[in-house]
């Protein structure tokens, strides 16, 4: 068990939203067994709002704007291989290996398993680099000074075992802290206001592949059926799903109100909705990490798991699913079996007596 009051651990998560969201648990969970450290992430920038209210101000420190981290250092490891060797490129990794250097970490966890991950961790010169025996790609292994085995089900499960290694001690699943965002929750007032008595429900039509896409026209049939019920009726569009949003809200007969709005903007409306409903993607997960029910409508991902974690749930997967990670753009079979019907019982379910705060 760590004893120094100024351990300085780097968190290696650069993205994508669901991603980060569960590794955030286990991170929670080391902030609060050791209030003490110095916490720092390095993250992609497009997700540095999962992390603080602070994307464009330096580093504040801790409190309900940035609640987990002490410091935030963003890599843009996606834009970078596409130009490796460009003089740009090159430049930004050695002011972000300058960074990390000068921060001395005692140790490195690197939730992500990638190569990519492993060498931003290879660049902090810390001898403790830190990551799964059985990685995501089996070549970031032999980056890591120790690989740890993970033996839990859920993703959350096994980065909570990675950061037991840290710990010192076993670490037990926590309801992960995110930002507050004031100007995000000033425009939420704008979206769904305080006093209308109307529980809102937010749907999320898109995801990372067409295989777990359940058809629009079926989002469609359940937001006219719950607007018909007298709930309000959100779709979220992430950057380039705006089509769709647009197209279920038109074969709904407008019974759904499209909302194209940042990560922190989405993190205020979540917050205040009765229900999510959406597949296997960041907003579910999202949903799940602020503790509101969802509806995760599952195709070739495994819910065991990728699936709802930490909240009140239903899944509806169908037998004939398999897992496959394959980025097919046609929907998975098995997911064209679930009915809008299944959808509306499931919501029911988790909707009576439910209350937002």
């Amino acid at each position: 068990m760590h004893t120094q009051s100024k351990y300085r651990l780097l968190v290696v998560r650069l993205g994508a939203m669901g991603d980060v969201l569960h590794a955030l648990p286990a991170v929670t969970a080391l902030r609060q067994a050791h209030p003490g450290w110095v916490i720092d992430w390095v993250i992609e920038p497009a997700w540095c709002a999962l992390l603080t209210a602070n994307c464009d101000a330096p580093n504040p420190g801790r409190g309900p704007a940035q609640p987990v981290i002490d410091r935030m250092h963003l890599a843009s490891t996606k834009a970078w291989r596409h130009h490796l060797l460009s003089p740009g490129t090159r430049h930004k990794i050695s002011a972000l290996r300058h960074q990390l250097r000068e921060s001395h970490y005692d140790a490195v966890l690197d939730f992500q398993g990638a190569v990519r991950s492993a060498a931003v961790a290879c660049l902090t010169g810390c001898r403790r680099r830190i990551g799964e025996s059985r990685p995501r790609e089996w070549a970031a292994r032999w980056l890591f000074t120790e690989r740890i085995p993970t033996n839990g089900a859920h993703v959350i499960e096994q980065d909570l075992e990675l950061a037991a290694a840290v710990a010192g001690d076993d670490l037990a699943p926590v309801q992960p802290w995110l930002p507050i965002d004031a100007a995000a929750e000033a425009w939420c007032d704008q979206i769904l206001h305080p006093s209308s008595n109307a529980p809102a429900v937010l749907l999320n039509p898109g995801a990372g592949w067409g295989a777990k896409r359940w058809p629009i026209d079926r989002y469609a049939a359940v937001a006219r059926t719950l607007a018909a019920r007298g709930y309000g009726v959100l779709l979220n569009a992430g950057p380039g799903e705006e089509p769709l949003a647009d197209e279920i809200a038109s074969q709904s007969g407008c019974a759904a109100q499209p909302l194209s709005c940042s990560v922190a903007q989405l993190i205020a409306v979540t917050r205040r909705v009765a229900l999510v409903i959406a597949g296997d993607t960041g907003p579910l997960h999202l949903a799940c990490a602020l503790g509101r029910p969802v509806v995760g409508i599952y195709g070739p991902t495994d819910p065991a798991r990728n699936g709802p974690f930490g909240t009140r749930s239903r899944v509806l997967r169908s037998p004939e699913s398999r897992r496959d990670h394959s980025r097919r753009p046609e929907p998975d079979p098995g997911l064209l079996t679930i009915a809008p019907e299944a959808v509306i019982q499931a919501a029911d379910e988790l909707l009576a007596g439910e209350t937002v705060a």
